[in-house]
């Protein structure tokens, strides 16, 4: 099941459990955890993009490893919310997921970059250093603010 609702993906998953969330880009994926109560989101991984059948082995083998029971996917939708080739390309990518086997959100990620980016200039972080971590950081951010719809209970914005 892939789904823009947080209400309805709640349905979908088991009463808590820990969810993955990726920030998919076009040399990189960003993976992040949270906990199973669904209250932080943590920056896992960084990896970079392959072939799709060697990226889907490894998010595999990471949301098995931690025992993920839903994947939560940023939507990158243009500043008014229309969609671009590149959210058609993060949607083709959501939709191979659903190999995983488990429930997939698309979650809105229109700021996710830039907030994380503030926050790494601000923590005076290097240029070296901010492309290091902003993926995996942008990943843990668009989680967090699928965590907090879900535990909250509110509809996807």
């Amino acid at each position: 099941m892939i789904t823009g609702s947080a209400a309805e993906y709640r349905e979908a998953l088991p009463e808590g459990g820990r969810l993955m969330g990726l920030d998919v880009g076009t040399k990189t994926i960003g993976v992040a955890f949270c906990d199973s109560g669904w209250t932080i989101a943590t920056a896992a991984e960084l990896l970079p993009r392959g072939k799709f059948a060697a990226d889907l082995k490894r998010l595999k083998a990471l949301g098995a490893a931690q025992r993920a029971v839903g994947v939560v996917v940023g939507l990158p939708l243009n500043l008014d919310g229309s969609e671009s080739p590149r959210t058609q390309s993060t949607r083709a990518f959501a939709r191979n997921l659903a190999a995983l086997g488990l429930p997939i959100l698309l979650w809105d990620e229109r700021w996710s970059t830039q907030a994380v980016t503030r926050t790494l200039i601000d923590a005076d972080a290097s240029r070296a250093r901010r492309a290091e971590l902003v993926d995996k950081m942008a990943a843990a951010y668009i989680l967090q603010g699928a965590i907090d719809a879900l535990a909250g209970g509110h509809p996807s914005f």
